[in-house]
């Protein structure tokens, strides 16, 4: 995410809805976020908790950031509504067969003029892994579609959004999971995909310019990821009753 997109401020309650190993998570602690880490995944969920705990002990999140996991189904979040300031929902929705019902359920969690941020799979990458293995996208809990921006963006906005622009990530990425695919998403042992590993996490480690500059170049072209950001819609002003008196704000909406 670009965090000048999505500004993170202190006290902030964030929802990270389908955390996975809690990469986002830990970042919004960071910023001091109140982060609630959710997910399905138990396992996934003790890991992120065991980092937020060490976090802790570390000093890393300001005064006044909290973090909690809790674990459930994106069909039914156990939240009440309006109650997040901004979501998270970082390469969830493509695993979930109704993806619409899970919309649904986080704009009924998020707060009137709160924000959201939606990565999935862009669509060029996803495909050729797709077509270089049927292991990829048919093993338990994998990717149910393959998302257009402009279905994302359509469906999001019939639940209720308001789209807010996007942007490309992870050019660097899309090659590695493409030789994934082609020599065995589970062959780990393979030496080409072993090295690219190796510079991509060197990549993530140090972020040499060079690499960054290649990303940059290479994100609207093969970015493994798309964002998109969205708003909740502020509710609109209740209708005056008839015979009503008016408010000073009605009056004013009136004369103009």
């Amino acid at each position: 995410m670009d965090f000048q997109r999505f500004p993170v401020a202190l006290g902030d309650r964030v929802l990270d809805m389908g955390c996975g190993a809690g990469r986002h998570a830990f970042e919004l602690y960071r910023r001091g976020a109140q982060v609630v880490a959710f997910d399905l995944d138990a396992d996934e969920l003790a890991g992120v908790e065991k980092m937020f705990g060490a976090m802790r002990l570390a000093g890393e999140p300001p005064e006044g950031a909290t973090a909690e996991t809790v674990r459930g189904d994106a069909l039914n979040l156990p939240f009440p509504d309006d109650h997040f300031d901004k979501i998270v929902a970082s390469e969830v929705l493509e695993h979930i067969p109704d993806d619409m019902r899970a919309m649904g359920e986080l704009l009924r969690v998020l707060k009137p003029g709160g924000q959201l941020a939606v990565t999935v799979p862009s669509w060029l990458p996803e495909r050729i892994c797709w077509a270089l293995s049927e292991d990829y996208h048919t093993a338990p809990g994998g990717h149910v579609r393959i998302y257009t921006r402009a279905e994302l963006e359509a469906k999001l906005k019939a639940t209720g959004f308001r789209v807010d622009g996007h942007h490309h990530a992870h050019g660097l990425h899309a090659p590695y999971w493409w030789i994934k695919c082609a020599v065995g998403v589970e062959n780990n042992d393979n030496p080409l995909a072993q090295a690219y590993h190796k510079l991509l996490v060197w990549d993530i480690v140090q972020r040499p310019l060079a690499t960054r500059l290649a990303e940059r170049a290479l994100n609207p072209l093969i970015g493994k990821s798309v964002v998109v950001y969205f708003t909740k819609p502020s509710r609109p002003p209740a209708a005056r009753v008839p015979g009503a008196p008016a408010t000073a704000g009605q009056e004013a909406a009136d004369a103009g």
